[in-house]
């Protein structure tokens, strides 16, 4: 039902990988998933400047997450059916002229256009590390696409400062002008030094789609997976999307203070190893209860950062940003552990359903947090967060069904 094999025409030994390569794709992954985030700590100052408010510049990384969204779900599967070297390609292409675009934009208009652009081709994330993983030896795929996943975290968590600092020295105009230029290098590389992958499936497109609405009908563990870290994605959105606004207007602090922020990154770039390493020794059910527990237990401490003293409440917001960032990441592991498990041969459309999940909480975490920073200020947007990670827990609690 989900797959179907290629015929002798299409299958081919995997290419040779060298460790230039390997730090290549890395590169490419880190590079591609950071501009979903380049606009979060700037989004203070980049309202100012374009004369937009908080309700159309919370639009930005909301449309962000859901052209993400719907590239994993619309885009991610043709990494089956074609080369994934032109893939990357035209993916690469696509996402420097968005960037481009972003650089120039007069109004926030062309910038939400942009904004959606980016997102779809920043799926580019998704090919690399397939390609990783078809190009690496099988005694040493797990070490491969650790690497390049290490690449793919940095880019997260590096994403939020630099565009912080590049944007208060030079202007938001320069962050996604530097983006531009980043990606621009890496399509060079990836042009020189990529081989050329042969299809896996001969499966059309409409079939390929087709597949992954049936995993998502067969499977009652996907679509619980898909839906917690869904949850939890919303709470992680609304935090990271309003946080400049609030750091700006209750702080009096500049995109370079909230793009610091992203260091509490560190912290879901730890929980990957550990995380997977306790989902091995004590099954991954207990690990995703424990992340959706403690990511809960996050944002309530948030809620009481208006009862400490001024001084002490950065410090609060964050404890609060390591403790949540930690948990997520650990979260997500151990739903990648769950969802892999469900149909080996499918496994690429398994990754596709539950990211677009992710990303799909992620777009609208961006755009209910700012709806709820507009009506009732921060306080509204720690709410949001706890009622998501909340939901999230108890779809963790809840007794599994069986197909």
């Amino acid at each position: 039902m989900t797959s179907t094999p290629c015929s002798p025409a299409l299958a081919h030994s995997a290419p040779a990988l060298s460790r230039g390569l390997v730090l290549l794709l890395a590169t490419g992954a880190g590079l591609s998933v950071a501009t979903l985030y380049y606009s979060q700590p700037m989004l203070g100052v980049l309202g100012a400047d374009i004369q937009a408010g908080e309700r159309a510049v919370g639009l930005v990384p909301m449309l962000t997450q859901l052209g993400y969204a719907l590239g994993i779900l619309l885009l991610a599967p043709l990494g089956d059916r074609y080369d994934r070297r032109r893939i990357i390609l035209a993916k690469a292409g696509m996402l420097m002229l968005a960037l481009l675009l972003s650089s120039i934009a007069p109004g926030v208009g062309a910038l939400l256009v942009a904004s959606l652009a980016i997102g779809l081709a920043a799926t580019m994330a998704q090919d690399i590390v397939p390609a990783a993983a078809t190009m690496a030896p099988e005694s040493e795929r797990g070490t491969v696409v650790g690497t390049v996943m290490t690449g793919l975290l940095l880019g997260i968590l590096l994403s939020r400062v630099m565009s912080g600092l590049i944007a208060e020295q030079f202007g938001w105009r320069a962050v996604y002008g530097v983006a531009a230029i980043s990606i621009a290098l890496f399509a060079i590389g990836a042009w020189r030094g990529l081989p050329r992958f042969a299809a896996t499936t001969a499966l059309g497109y409409g079939a390929l789609l087709g597949s992954m609405l049936k995993l998502w009908s067969r499977y009652p563990a996907l679509r619980r997976a898909a839906l917690a870290q869904g949850l939890l994605s919303v709470a992680f959105s609304a935090f990271w999307s309003t946080l400049a606004v609030m750091l700006h207007a209750r702080f009096g602090l500049g995109s370079a203070a909230a793009g610091a922020f992203g260091l509490a990154g560190a912290a879901g770039a730890l929980a990957a190893p550990l995380a997977g390493r306790l989902a091995d020794r004590r099954g991954p059910e207990g690990v995703t209860r424990l992340g959706a527990a403690l990511t809960l237990g996050s944002f309530a401490l948030l809620g009481l950062v208006e009862t400490l003293p001024f001084e002490a409440q950065l410090g609060l917001i964050v404890v609060a940003a390591i403790g949540f960032d930690f948990a997520i990441q650990a979260t997500l592991v151990a739903h990648q552990t769950i969802v892999y498990g469900i149909d080996p041969p499918a496994r690429s459309r398994l990754n596709a359903v539950l990211f677009t999940g992710v990303f799909v909480g992620m777009a609208s975490g961006a755009g209910l947090g700012s709806m709820a920073l507009a009506q009732w200020g921060w306080s509204g947007v720690v709410a949001l967060a706890i009622v998501a990670s909340c939901g999230a827990l108890l779809v963790r609690l809840l007794p599994a069904s069986r197909p």
